[in-house]
Formats: structure tokens, sequence, C-alpha cells
């Protein structure tokens, strides 16, 4: 299945935008298995380098993980004072505390006007955008966190230890 729409600059792009290998995560910030995938992320990224382009999207699954929508937000309001990633990083490298009060910790960590990102955690507009996330998770066929895509296509296949890697590396770039 298609991703739906394709990535542009509406989107959180990690990396070398002209990359051969483009590479969809559908995730939740509380999700157990997205935090298992948050390090073999990090490694494809090291291995294939300006080869590799990453997209976030957030699909937070509220119902059984309670705090992955508030954490979203904070993403996207760490964005707007340009620190998306280093918010996306450190929300899953201490998935285990994701209230507001830890939220805030990690913005005050990252150097983030404490008061805007605050105020920011309540805007409407972020909340809108997370859910325009998911709603094109939803139209692209994802049912479950992590879920990948590489090139545009939905990958189906196991994405534990280095099968990701494997994949691209034989199915993308033509390797072994």
């Amino acid at each position: 299945m298609p991703l739906r729409p394709p990535v542009s600059d509406h989107d959180h792009i990690e990396g070398n935008f002209f990359a051969t290998i483009e590479l969809v995560e559908y995730g939740d910030y509380q999700c157990p298995h997205c935090g298992r995938a948050y390090p073999i992320v990090k490694k494809l990224q090291e291995t294939f380098g300006s080869k590799l382009k990453f997209i976030f999207r957030n699909f937070p699954l509220a119902k059984i993980h309670p705090e992955a929508t508030i954490a979203a937000v904070a993403t996207e309001a760490a964005a707007r004072q340009e620190k998306f990633w280093e918010m996306h990083d450190i929300i899953f490298e201490n998935q285990q505390d994701l209230s507001r009060e830890a939220l805030l910790k990690y913005a005050k960590q990252l150097g983030l006007d404490i008061e805007q990102f605050n105020y920011d955690l309540d805007d409407e507009m972020l909340y809108e955008k997370v859910d325009s996330d998911f709603e094109t998770g939803i139209r692209s066929g994802v049912n479950a966190t992590p879920t990948f895509f590489i090139n545009g296509e939905k990958y189906n296949l196991g994405w534990e230890g280095n099968r990701l890697e494997q994949y691209i590396k034989s199915s993308i770039l033509g390797e072994g």
C-alpha cells in the first residue's frame, strides 16, 4: 500500500532531503515496540548516512497509551522552537515518564522557552497536526505501531534486529 500523502516539506525530515532511501515511521511515543525500534532507526541513519532521510509521523494509540498524544504534541511544540528531533529523541530515551511535568523537564533540558512550550502544549493547532498525521496513517493502511514505509511503499516484513537494514541493502540498494 502506498504512503498517502507522500513526504513533503510539511513533514519532519531528518537527513538528506534528496536521499535515495526514504524511511517513514508512523509511531507512538508511549509504544514499547516503537521504543525498541528507536535505536534500530538510529543505527540505520548511522549506517546509510546521506543515502537515508528519515521522517516521523505521529500515530498515537491513545486508547492504550494515554500519554502518547501529549508526547506527540510536545514534539510539535518543540518544532516551533526548531527542536523537533531533539524532543523526539529525549522522549524515546525517557519513554517511561511522559507526564506533562516530565515533558516540561525535557523542554528545559533542551533549552526551550518553557513558557512558550507550556502554552503550546495546549494549542489546538498542534493537536490538529497530530490528528492529521494519524489520519494520513489510516489512509496509508497503518493499523499498528511502528509501521514503516520505504520509498513510499508500506514495509510489511519484520523490523526487529537488522531485518530493515538487510531489506534496504538488498531490495533498495541492490547490495548482497
